[in-house]
Parts: C-alpha cells; structure tokens; sequence
C-alpha cells in the first residue's frame, strides 16, 4: 500500500468513526466526506472500496443495529425510528424489513429471551444485521 493509499485509508476511517458515533444526527455522504477530507464522490469510491458497501449502506446498517437493540428493550417502532436518525417511518420499516427479513412490528413482538444470558458484546455480535445480495 502506498503512502496516499494509507493516508486515505485513515480518512475514510475518520469517517466511519463518525457514522459509529453520530449514526442519529443528520448524516449524509457530503458531510461524511467532508470528515474524510474528501470530495462525496472520491469519498463514496473510498469507503466502499474499504468497507464493501456503500456509505449510506454502512448508515443504514448501523441504524437499524440500534433499532432492533431498542425494539427489544420494548420501544415502540415510531419512537424507534426517530431515535436512530430516520425521518420517515416507512422508509425505516422498509430498510428495517430489506435488511433484518421482518417487520420491525414482528421483531419486537418476537421473543428474544435468549439474548439475556449473553453478554452484551456477544448480543451486538449475533444481532448484527446481515446485508444479502438481492436475489437476481
């Protein structure tokens, strides 16, 4: 790796953090870019170079981890929504659905009983959601 390519790399990282961090504020590529240094389009070839998926995608994900954590404490899904960062309750079910394969109405509803003998850094392991490549 060349020297740009790791100073890029540390960029893009900065950024990551970023999402990681503030996943609830208004985020969007322009303002992750602007945190790796980077123009939006240099930034998204980047990121996703890096990471594997796009930096909306890596958002995203981050957002719904939270969610489902909060939909199993017992939140409901519109308190939910907000609480991560979404603004439109039907754009949150339908990423929460495309990504997690329910509803976020049935995860909630669902028994999760055997997440409480883990501990916490096992549960955010196992309810890490899982992007699949759309089926063809």
């Amino acid at each position: 790796m060349t020297p740009e390519e790791l100073a890029d790399l540390a960029h893009v990282r900065r950024a990551r953090d970023l999402i990681d961090r503030d996943y609830a504020q208004p985020l969007d590529v322009p303002a992750m870019a602007r945190a790796a240094l980077m123009s939006p389009a240099h930034f998204s070839r980047k990121f996703r170079a890096a990471y594997g998926e796009t930096p909306y995608a890596y958002l995203m994900t981050r957002r719904i981890e939270r969610a489902k954590a909060l939909l199993r404490q017992g939140m409901s899904v519109t308190e939910t929504c907000f609480a991560v960062g979404c603004t439109s309750l039907g754009s949150f079910s339908s990423r929460f659905t495309e990504i997690v394969g329910e509803t976020p109405t049935q995860y909630r509803a669902g028994d999760h009983s055997e997440l409480d003998v883990l501990p916490s850094c096992l549960v955010m392991i196992a309810t890490r959601p899982r992007r699949t490549p759309a089926a063809v």
